[in-house]
């Protein structure tokens, strides 16, 4: 119902405004209608930049470079048309006499009444294609009670043009790319489900993009997690201080776009499954943990004679070097393992005498343990199996088996179990 009061009432003012101006400078107006919708998109582009100098809201840079445009050509059309009718006016008025000057305004304003008529249906059409792209987003994340007066009416608009069949017209004018609707379509289906948001982070195509700053902080972020939980107004989360450091920073924007555009249909498949087609072959990608008890599992099926004493001790030096440590692959063969222990040696401890019931004892050797990060490479072996070259450690063997990943060739095998 509200298209169709949208629609007359667009339709009566545009032709009562055509009617008082004339068919002159509604025909240049219905020229600049056309041709503002052909280069709105091409200059556009071109006036984003300036648009960026005041805007800083990157949804409001992409559209109102187009809409600065579309206005700059109609205005010059319809400045141009008025210009024209002043001519054919003062014609009429001063030469032409007054029989022939009042069957022109007759003419005139008939024949504007039914070219203003066609300009309503132009705005129509044109206006129904924003309507189109805004109102798929809106209708998804804005869609509760807690909307705005604005958002309702473009929701509204939306089903209007959906019942009316309008809606096939303007999907087949939109120049938004097919890209936009797949975003909509994946930040609502985040915004609907809380829980997806694990399969976020661990979607192998994002791991990269999630060791930056921004990502970090808001995934340390118990507030915000919690907020999600509640399921508040779309609105109300990105108007979060952390969400708005990430929305309002263009170079950060840029590098997510980079990044999720080639995955972008992968990503809403893994989302709704857990399984890539993509990444899947790909057994070692993601981030591990580390297991001590799969670690010394290890170690002992690889020393099944070792006395108690030996292994304590080298359960003390795994559990001293890698305990808090993780690993993660991404898909550019990149290798970044976290919190990797390394024994450097301290100074001696002096030697002391014997005393009154107690020996003497010697110097001692003291060591510290210092934790880093190491940055490497990873490469496929087949079947499972990998190579990993970490620094100094050189080039390790690995291989994926489930859940869990066995590095062999350092001092000590290591266990790590993958990171839900």
């Amino acid at each position: 119902m509200l298209i169709w009061i949208f629609a007359v009432l667009l339709l009566a003012s545009v032709g009562v405004v055509a009617f008082n101006f004339g068919a002159v400078r509604a025909a240049f107006a219905f020229f600049g209608l056309l041709l503002g919708a052909v280069l709105a998109m091409p200059l556009g582009h071109l006036l984003t930049p300036l648009v960026a100098m005041w805007v800083k809201d990157p949804l409001w840079q992409w559209a109102l470079g187009p809409l600065l445009a579309f206005a700059l050509v109609l205005t010059a059309c319809k400045l141009t048309g008025r210009a024209v009718f002043q001519k054919v006016d003062v014609y009429y008025k001063y030469k032409a006499g007054d029989l022939r000057m009042a069957m022109f305004e007759r003419v005139n304003h008939r024949l504007g009444l039914a070219i203003g008529l066609a300009n309503g249906m132009l705005y129509l059409i044109l206006a129904s294609v924003p309507v189109y792209s805004l109102s798929y987003a809106t209708s998804q994340l804005y869609a509760d009670e807690s909307a705005g007066l604005f958002t309702k009416m473009l929701n509204g608009l939306g089903k209007g043009m959906e019942t009316s069949g309008l809606s096939k017209i303007a999907a087949a004018l939109d120049p938004v790319p097919a890209d936009y609707y797949d975003v909509v379509d994946t930040v609502a289906l985040l915004h609907r489900n809380p829980l997806a948001e694990s399969r976020l982070t661990r979607y192998p195509g994002f791991l990269t993009l999630g060791q930056t700053g921004e990502f970090q902080e808001i995934g340390k972020d118990l507030e915000f997690s919690q907020l999600r939980l509640k399921q508040p107004p779309f609105s109300q989360i990105l108007e979060y201080h952390r969400v708005q450091g990430i929305w309002n920073n263009p170079d950060l924007l840029r590098t997510i776009w980079k990044t999720v555009a080639p995955d972008l249909h992968d990503f809403q498949a893994f989302l709704r499954t857990g399984h890539s087609a993509k990444y899947d072959a790909e057994t070692i990608l993601g981030r591990w943990t580390f297991d001590l008890n799969g670690t010394l599992g290890m170690i002992r099926r690889a020393n099944p004679d070792l006395s108690s004493k030996d292994m304590d001790k080298r359960k003390f030096a795994v559990t001293s070097t890698l305990q808090t440590a993780t690993l993660m692959a991404s898909p550019d063969k990149a290798l970044v393992m976290k919190n990797l222990g390394t024994v450097k040696p301290g100074p001696a401890r002096p030697a002391t005498p014997a005393a009154k019931g107690v020996p003497a004892q010697p110097a001692q050797p003291t060591f510290t343990i210092e934790h880093s990060d190491i940055q490497g490479k990873w490469s496929s072996a087949g079947g499972g199996k990998y190579v990993l070259e970490l620094g100094s450690r050189g080039a390790l063997d690995a291989v994926v088996e489930g859940d869990f990943l066995s590095i062999t060739g350092d001092t000590f095998p290591w266990r790590f179990s993958r990171d839900y």
